[in-house]
């Protein structure tokens, strides 16, 4: 029997609960809005990505008028074929890349590069990034991007002079002493291409801190609060491949 005026029936209760929540959820998804940036560069057939690696060869393997014969009439498909580097486009080094026994890429966790949270760093106009463009922010556990802008220069001359910003050797170990999860760079590369030491990369694979080269369109994301992923292909075998680098960033 139902009371009027009375306190609501536990069963009543709960229902209310459950509207009270779904109606706020949907008014602050009304007010945030989340965003997909694409960080990558588009691979295609004669794409240079590093001076003296020679560019993807992207064909038919089989081509849509080859595969009318195999199929009812009105279907065909088309099955491409690319023979390329693994360093080509947007890519992701893992610890194989730089060390024999380190991990390639069918062994890194997708926690290392996907769904991270990610921070970025401003160092557009630095040449040599050093500790003080990273000593004030928090890395630990973060993708930690490098914004350079060193990719306005994609395919041209410039972007090849060596003249591209870098990570300096003090740098890098300060992200892996602080425990940073990832570490990318929108740059020809995240070394200096005359120290034929390459400490970043022999420092930070050495970490087992993947790296994310030759990114792009750093200039969309905020200092901080958006979500990284740049997710390889499953190869054994391998240190380095091409990623779709993107970020998810809530928007008002």
């Amino acid at each position: 029997m139902r009371c009027y005026g009375g306190s609501p029936t536990v069963k009543e209760g709960v229902s209310r609960s459950r509207a009270l929540f779904h109606s706020r959820a949907s008014a602050i998804r009304g007010f945030m809005t989340k965003h997909l940036i694409d960080l990558s560069h588009t691979v295609e057939h004669g794409l240079i990505t590093y001076n003296g690696l020679p560019a993807p060869i992207i064909c038919d393997y089989l081509s849509r008028e080859q595969s009318r014969q195999h199929y009812a009439a009105g279907t065909e498909f088309q099955i491409g074929k690319i023979e390329m580097v693994a360093n080509t486009g947007t890519y992701v080094d893992s610890p194989f890349h730089r060390y024999a026994d380190g991990k390639d890429l069918s062994e890194l966790p997708l926690e290392s590069v996907a769904a991270l949270d990610g921070v970025l760093i401003y160092a557009v106009g630095m040449h040599a990034i050093g500790i003080d463009a990273v000593r004030e922010v928090i890395v630990k556990n973060h993708a930690v991007l490098f914004r350079t802008d060193w990719w306005l220069h994609w395919q041209t001359e410039e972007y090849w002079s060596g003249k591209h910003s870098f990570l300096t050797a003090e740098a890098a170990q300060y992200l892996v002493d602080e425990g940073a999860a990832l570490v990318g760079i929108d740059s020809y590369n995240i070394d200096d291409t005359a120290d034929l030491a390459r400490p970043a990369h022999t420092i930070l694979l050495g970490a087992e801190i993947p790296i994310v080269e030759h990114m792009c369109h750093l200039d969309q994301l905020p200092d901080a609060g958006f979500q990284f992923s740049a997710v390889p292909v499953k190869v054994k075998g391998f240190g380095t491949f091409p990623v779709r680098a993107f970020a998810v960033v809530e928007r008002r």
